[in-house]
């Protein structure tokens, strides 16, 4: 798993090495992995490093330091480097000391010529805040990364960008590389997009056990179902569906069909979309009612299945099995009004909210730190819930938080939630925990949709729910051809 670690945990792991190495060691160390990814990006972008220019915009404390170092290394590479100086009287000393020795230019931030230094350079260097920054950029800062031309590397984190919440309520910095030192931190997922692409450069760090972590592909690929020697059609989990209606009966085609995309065991419909269910996919065992839906190992609820008495009273009845139960969309809506209907369960409960139905969940809209939120939800329904977004967050009682970087924003369309709770159903009716089978369902639904929207060539284009469905399979095929290099 990769771990995120939070700025506290972050600066403990810290004060531990500075009491192993020579002082001035762990910003050497990030200072030079810096430089080498700026070096390696100048030679990508421009074919070469010596006579490339660079600005670093520099801030007060270790952060600016580590941007000074790295920009005397480069110096010594024979590129241009130029620091602007935020707060020129508390900027790192030995920082500055070694640019100016290496050849470097220094210019304050208010001088009239800083804001046409950001026009010309090859690349920036955000050495403005690291993780003790709080808020939005500062007016001065603002206006230097607003006047910037070029492609900008972070170091640390994006200034302006909160650590440990990846929240932005201000002028930021908008990052196409950043580079994380020691130690991902939950801005690197939660914000993934101001961050661009993340570079770890290892310092030295002893960190422990992770309290948020995201599952790697290839781990995503060695845990997926798939048949064994003495498996049959039953052992590798039957999954039972409630989804769709006369109104929306393509829910349940969506979601029945990723149940049966996503293992080779056998789903089972109950709902009044059984013929189009059947016409798409005749594998799927289709009943008229609950009482003749036969043995399941786990169910999903909800998606398009309506709210209304009779949903109510199906949905009661489900959550009284002793089966592992996924509740979305209408379901949710339904538990927003009975949450005891989970919250007394002894069995596995899963719940999988978009924003608007986790503000129903809960009486309030979610605020900017998103993972304690989902966290305290699981708490105190007892439940594993799974926030929907680019970068999903999954929270169950006892267990690390995991979190689900998409890499886009390609599923952001209607009915692709009712895809992901099939898949999530059919890896609990599989013995998956009900963690794992929604972080790994998040994996494989995310990078099926990458996959859908690359579909005609290098350049994406926008899917809807259908497409990513007929890339399920190739989304598990992936990730399992990782898992055996």
């Amino acid at each position: 798993m990769r771990g995120y670690y939070t700025a506290d945990e972050v600066r403990a792991a810290e004060a531990e090495l500075f009491e192993r190495v020579a002082a001035g060691v762990p910003m050497r160390r990030a200072a030079y992995g810096l430089a080498a990814v700026v070096a390696a990006e100048l030679r990508a972008r421009t074919g070469g490093i010596a006579g490339r220019a660079v600005t670093v915009l520099v801030g007060s404390g270790d952060n600016g330091g580590d941007a000074l170092w790295a920009g005397s290394m480069l110096r010594r590479r024979g590129v241009a480097v130029t620091a602007v100086l935020l707060a020129p009287e508390r900027t790192h000393r030995a920082g500055l000391t070694a640019l100016r020795r290496s050849g470097g230019w220094v210019r304050g931030a208010t001088d009239a010529a800083a804001a046409e230094l950001l026009g010309r350079p090859d690349l920036i260097v955000d050495g403005i805040v690291g993780i003790s920054g709080r808020g939005a950029l500062r007016p001065r800062a603002a206006e230097l990364v607003a006047a910037s031309a070029a492609p900008i590397i972070a170091a640390d984190l994006p200034s302006g960008v909160a650590p440990d919440t990846g929240a932005v309520d201000g002028p930021a910095v908008r990052a196409a590389v950043t580079v994380a030192f020691g130690a991902y931190k939950p801005v690197h997922a939660l914000a993934a997009p101001w961050c661009g692409r993340i570079e770890l450069v290892p310092i030295g760090l002893q960190l422990p056990a992770p309290k948020l972590a995201a599952l790697e592909p290839a781990a995503v690929g060695r845990g997926w179902p798939v048949p064994h020697a003495h498996d049959d059609k039953y052992s590798q989990g039957v999954t039972g569906i409630v989804a769709g209606s006369a109104t929306y009966p393509g829910a349940a085609v969506l979601c029945t069909g990723a149940a049966v995309a996503a293992t080779s065991g056998m789903v089972r419909y109950c709902g009044s979309a059984a013929a189009q269910v059947v016409e798409q996919f005749p594998e799927v065992i289709a009943a008229e009612d609950l009482s003749s839906t036969g043995r399941v190992q786990a169910w999903v609820f909800g998606p398009g299945a309506g709210t209304d008495d009779a949903a109510r009273e199906l949905l009661s009845r489900i959550l009284a099995t002793a089966e592992p139960v996924l509740v979305d969309a209408d379901g949710l809506t339904l538990l927003a009004a009975t949450p005891e209907l989970v919250t007394r369960r002894t069995a596995p409960t899963v719940l999988t909210p978009h924003a608007g139905e986790f503000a129903r969940l809960t009486g309030r809209e979610i605020g900017a730190d998103r993972v304690s939120e989902v966290r305290a939800l699981a708490q105190e329904w007892r439940a594993t819930v799974l926030l929907k977004g680019r970068s999903t967050v999954i929270a169950t009682p006892g267990e690390p938080t995991l979190i689900n970087e998409a890499g886009g924003s390609w599923a952001a369309t209607a009915g692709a939630g009712d895809v992901l709770s099939g898949v999530i159903g059919a890896l609990l009716a599989a013995g998956c925990s009900p963690g794992r089978a929604a972080a790994a369902g998040a994996r494989v639904h995310a990078l099926a949709a990458n996959l859908a929207a690359h579909a005609g060539g290098d350049t994406a284009a926008p899917v809807s729910a259908s497409p990513l469905l007929r890339h399920l399979r190739p989304a598990i095929r992936t990730v399992r051809s990782l898992s055996e290099r």
